[in-house]
Parts: structure tokens; C-alpha cells; sequence
């Protein structure tokens, strides 16, 4: 199942049909699985030592072991495969999201591509993964953390394969991308690589919060104008990279949105999006941002006087890279976020919030 938004917005989705994010669900594209033999395994930068398996994961259903170290991973994770490219590994087969990327393989992801093929994008049409066009891939390892699989899928794809489901400690798709990456990197035998990854961004984000102390304490919210005005919730993974940055959530946020990653906020607690900062998704950023501003709500706010908004356009290469926050697109992003929130947290309205150019 994968949550995401079409038309390019998150859709306060659920694991089965909404697409769920400030972004739209892909193109659609898919690529057929070969028909008789499987392409080759895309061998690992640095192979697992031996000795590092077999391994065993716990999970939403249970345990998975993984007996050797594996090279044929195919990720039901809608953001899955930025974690095994980051570990050197190039997947067989993804599951496509949005973005319309070959592969599903995001431009700060794409170098670690090498010289091997582009995995082959499969779709979740809302009714769970492929599972007849992932076997014909062959994998020795399918990887749903950054997902919202049902028990019978992950039944049903274990019959041909491991199967890494996403943590039981998270809602669905609520997996951290530090979680999300160290699991991969325990499933590849690759702890050490995967925690110096971990660790190479958190220190890229504590440089930008040492750097904005303005950042820490203040409220901002992460929204959408779907269905009126959506709003994410504190596991949402948006919300973690403002909270990374220093950012606090509304205190009650969690109380209105329930145990899920967002939802569709009543006009009667459209208070939430007035705080210090409000990042808003966007699927166009001249005609929303007018229809915001025209909302006599919502735009007779303090936010919106004193300029502390963020608009991210859901359809650019950077608003993809907002919604998948993974251990690859987090560098890509904060260099690009950290100056629109600087802007806006200054309330001065005539202090504007530059678009990033590239």
C-alpha cells in the first residue's frame, strides 16, 4: 500500500489508497518485469562480510532472518532505496511513489547508480505490491520500512523471499529515516556503514541549527491545501527535518491529528497553521499560494502579515526531495530549506522567501 497524494499533493491518504504526501503519486510508469530470466544482480560497492549473517530484524509481524548477505533487494519502501543506494547496493526493483524519476531514483540519488541498469519501477496500485512481477525479479531480500504493508502481503511476498516489514514502534510510514537506515544497513551487513552515514547527516543538520539559533523553540507546522488545509503530524518525516533544525511542533498538533502522519484539519483549528514558521507543499507555487492568501481565514493570520511562510513546490526536483527525507535527500534538502526558513522566521515581511534556483 503506499500513501501519497495525486495531483501532487499529500493526500491524507492511508495505507491503501491515499497517496500520502505533499506530492503526488508518480507518473504511473512501470516497467515490465523480464519474462524469462531476471536481470543480473547489481553487485554491492563493498561486499557484507561473510560472518555478519545470518541476521534477524524484528518488525511490525514478527521477526525476518536473513540468511547470507544479500545482492538482489527489491524495495517495496517508497523511499527504501535511497538507504540501499547510500550502502551500495543498487536494488533490482522499486516501487514508484511520485517525482516520475527512472527507477524512482531521485538527482541526489542518481550517482550512486554507477554504472549499473536502473532498477526496474514497479507500481502499488492500491491494492498492495506486485507480487507476481517482484518474484519474477528474484530477489533474496524485500525491504517495506518506509511502508504500510498488511500482514497478508508480508506473508504472501515472504513466500519467495525475506521480508523486512516496517517497525512495529511507528505508525505506518512514520519509520525515522535514521531508523529506516539503519535497518537497511543491518539487513545488507553493513551496521558500520549505515551508522557513519547516520551520523554524517545529523551533524550536517546540528551545523545548520548552530548556525540559526533562531530555529530552536520555534513553532512551525508543515501543511498542504488538500481537502482544505491538511496538516502533518509530529512522526510525519517532514515534520522530523523541521525538528531536527530546532523547530518545536504546536503542542496539541498530535491531539488534532490523531495516530496517523496528517489529516484534513477543521476551519475551527485552522489555528495550528499560525505559528512562528509555516511550511507549506504546494502543487503551484503562484496560483495556491494566491488561493491561501485569498482564504479569509487563513490569510488575515500573523503568519501570513508577517511573512513566515514556506512554500515548496511539490512538482520540483527540491519538493520531491522534501517529502522522501532519507539519509541521500536530507543533504540535498537542507541546503535549500535552511535559507527560505531563515527568511521567514525573521517576521519581517520584507524579507523574502527566495525559491531555491537549482
Amino acid at each position: 500500500m503506499f500513501r501519497s497524494l495525486k495531483g501532487g499533493r499529500p493526500v491524507a491518504v492511508v495505507a491503501a489508497a491515499l497517496l500520502f504526501l505533499a506530492t503526488a503519486c508518480g507518473s504511473g510508469q512501470e516497467t515490465a518485469a523480464p519474462a524469462a530470466s531476471a536481470p543480473a544482480a547489481s553487485a554491492p560497492a563493498e561486499s557484507a562480510p561473510a560472518n555478519v549473517f545470518p541476521v534477524t530484524i524484528e518488525h511490525k509481524y514478527g521477526s525476518t532472518t536473513i540468511p547470507a548477505a544479500p545482492t538482489r533487494v527489491f524495495t517495496v519502501g517508497l523511499t527504501d532505496q535511497d538507504a540501499v543506494l547510500a550502502l551500495g547496493t543498487v536494488p533490482v526493483g522499486t516501487t514508484d511513489w511520485f517525482g516520475g524519476f527512472p527507477g524512482a531514483i531521485g538527482p541526489w540519488a542518481k550517482d550512486k547508480l554507477g554504472s549499473s541498469p536502473v532498477p526496474t519501477l514497479l507500481t502499488d496500485t492500491g491494492t498492495g505490491p506486485q507480487v507476481e512481477k517482484i518474484a519474477a525479479l528474484k530477489p533474496d531480500l524485500i525491504l517495506a520500512l518506509y511502508a504500510g504493508i498488511t500482514k497478508e502481503q508480508y506473508e504472501t511476498l515472504s513466500k519467495f523471499a525475506p521480508v523486512v516489514a516496517q517497525p512495529k514502534e511507528f505508525n505506518d510510514y512514520g519509520i525515522p529515516w535514521q531508523e529506516q537506515t539503519l535497518l537497511a544497513g543491518k539487513a545488507l551487513g553493513k551496521d558500520a556503514e549505515a551508522k557513519a552515514l547516520v551520523e554524517g547527516v545529523d551533524a550536517k543538520f546540528a551545523s545548520a541549527k548552530q548556525e540559526h539559533p533562531e530555529f530552536t523553540g520555534a513553532t512551525a507546522v508543515v501543511a498542504t491545501p488538500y481537502e482544505g488545509f491538511f496538516v502533518y503530524g509530529s512522526q510525519d518525516a517532514r515534520s522530523r527535518t523541521l525538528a531536527s533544525l530546532g523547530f518545536s511542533m504546536p503542542s496539541d498538533l498530535d491531539e488534532v491529528i490523531g495516530n496517523t502522519f496528517g489529516t484534513s484539519i477543521s476551519r475551527e483549528r485552522a489555528d495550528l497553521l499560525d505559528q512562528k514558521v509555516t511550511v507549506w507543499t504546494v502543487p503551484d507555487l503562484v496560483k495556491d499560494v494566491e488561493t491561501l492568501h485569498k482564504d479569509k481565514l487563513y490569510g488575515d493570520m500573523s503568519v501570513v502579515s508577517e511573512g513566515r511562510e514556506v512554500f515548496v513546490g511539490e512538482s520540483s526536483d527540491y519538493g520531491v526531495a522534501f517529502s522522501f527525507v532519507t539519509v541521500l535527500s536530507l543533504p540535498y534538502v537542507i541546503d535549500r530549506l535552511v535559507p527560505q526558513l531563515a527568511a521567514a522566521v525573521d517576521g519581517d515581511p520584507a524579507t523574502k522567501v527566495e525559491q531555491p534556483t537549482s
